[in-house]
């Protein structure tokens, strides 16, 4: 199974356009050790010929642009986009979808929760229907059954409900829903080979631990190192819970999980501009890599 980080970063990217945090203004500068990243969003091969994205940031262009296994290979019109797997409803996540109108019909699949909110509060499921096909939608289950994408042989895929937020303009913002937030367990069923991916992550819990546990390599949620890192950096009062992010940091901390995993490979993905694990020499990053976890960037490569 082959997998592509094709953006690592939380919404807005980073430097975020807005910002003047240390961070981004360092990496503007150049004063920091740090690399630029795109919004997150994945993708998967079995072949290397037809990928499956997970999440279609608003970054999706230039993202393609820099992975030339999913650009154009045969005849005027082509992708090595399959099909494309949604996590959440949220923007960063979904407004990918916009810009890649030309290829109506998008296969996409998500929960029903998802395909709710993407056909009112953010209604691109709508939209796109005035484009050739619109969006093809194939419900993804969350009952604990795997599914597969139409068309790719040896891949199987299971959405594991998570503890998460509706985006602001989803009708059940404040009634919390099973299928809003989703991580997904992706198994290459020939090589015997799996990935558990979750880049958005509020809570963690034992049965989530197993499940991670059961991967050859886990991608989880990166976004904050403290729960108040907003606070901290003077860019916001929310703290990381209230965003439905749990921070690297503190003793019920992502660290103080991820290190009861023994087997899998450890990445964090969804990462924030305030993360002071993106600058490479600081305290927190060299804190990360003594945990054996690595710290996901554009372009980085898979092969599980």
């Amino acid at each position: 199974m082959k997998v592509r980080v094709l953006g690592s970063a939380a919404g807005g990217g980073f430097p975020q356009w807005n910002c003047n945090c240390r961070n981004c203004r360092g990496v503007r500068e150049g004063s920091v050790d740090a690399l630029p990243r795109t919004q997150s969003s994945i993708a998967v091969s079995v072949s290397g010929e037809q990928w499956i994205l997970f999440n279609a940031s608003p970054d999706i262009r230039a993202q393609l642009e820099a992975n030339p296994p999913l650009q154009p290979k045969a005849g005027n019109r082509d992708t090595g986009i399959h099909a494309v797997v949604l996590a959440d409803s949220q923007i960063d996540h979904t407004t990918g979808l916009l810009f890649l109108r030309e290829g109506c019909p998008l296969r996409v699949y998500c929960t029903d929760m998802v395909a709710q909110d993407l056909s009112t509060g953010f209604p691109i499921f709508v939209m796109l229907e005035s484009w050739d096909g619109g969006v093809q939608h194939t419900q993804v289950p969350v009952d604990g059954s795997a599914f597969q994408v139409a068309g790719i042989d040896g891949l199987s895929i299971t959405a594991v409900p998570l503890d998460g937020k509706a985006p602001p303009y989803s009708p059940h913002r404040f009634d919390p829903h099973l299928g809003d937030n989703v991580g997904y367990l992706i198994e290459d069923t020939v090589a015997q080979a799996s990935l558990f991916y979750a880049p958005g992550l509020g809570q963690m819990s034992e049965g989530l631990l197993s499940i991670m546990q059961s991967a050859d390599c886990v991608m989880v949620d990166g976004t904050f190192w403290a729960e108040d890192e907003m606070q901290r950096a003077g860019v916001g009062t929310k703290l990381a819970s209230e965003m439905g992010h749990l921070p690297q940091s503190g003793d019920e901390g992502m660290l103080t999980w991820l290190r009861r995993l023994d087997g899998p490979r450890k990445i964090l993905i969804h990462i924030n501009n305030t993360n002071p694990i993106l600058i490479e020499d600081s305290p927190e990053r060299r804190a990360v890599e003594a945990e054996g976890i690595e710290v996901a960037f554009d372009q980085m490569a898979l092969d599980l």
